[in-house]
């Protein structure tokens, strides 16, 4: 079945609404990932993380990854990914694609000079887009939420 063979299939897909604005303090002092630094009461602004992340509402959605054949590219199974479809898939972006009716999500890459949707793990093979018969761009991944 293809949906083996591309590994990371989505389990689901929301469309982005940014009616609702949740502003969050964003602080000035970054977080020491090696030492503590002193802690700091500087609060450089709000930050409504649909401000941040999402450049084209109309055109952005979420998806969730599922499988491991982009964890190269620091998306794991379990991911929120943020989609936009407004930005061009280029080679070298990590996109969302249709392939013969399963979603993937996979790098769009240049391999002697063809096309393929290129996972970000050994492991996987990469998929030709030959003639592009069977396959769709949906969009580019833009920001990978990832929780511990």
């Amino acid at each position: 079945m293809l949906a083996n063979d591309l590994s990371a299939s989505l389990l689901a897909v929301c469309v982005a609404d940014v009616s609702a604005r949740r502003e969050l303090d964003l602080y000035l002092v970054p977080a020491a990932c090696g030492f503590p630094s002193p802690a700091d009461d500087f609060i450089e602004c709000k930050l409504d993380l649909n401000d941040y992340l999402i450049r084209h509402p109309a055109a952005t959605f979420y998806v969730r990854a599922s499988g491991d054949s982009m964890r190269q590219a620091g998306i794991h199974s379990g991911d929120l990914l943020i989609v936009d479809r407004a930005v061009e898939p280029t080679p070298g972006r990590v996109v969302i694609a249709v392939v013969d009716g399963d979603f993937t999500v996979k790098r769009l890459k240049r391999i002697d000079g063809n096309l393929c949707l290129a996972p970000d793990n050994d492991a996987y093979p990469p998929v030709p887009l030959g003639d592009g018969e069977g396959v769709s761009i949906w969009g580019v991944v833009t920001a990978v939420v990832h929780q511990p």
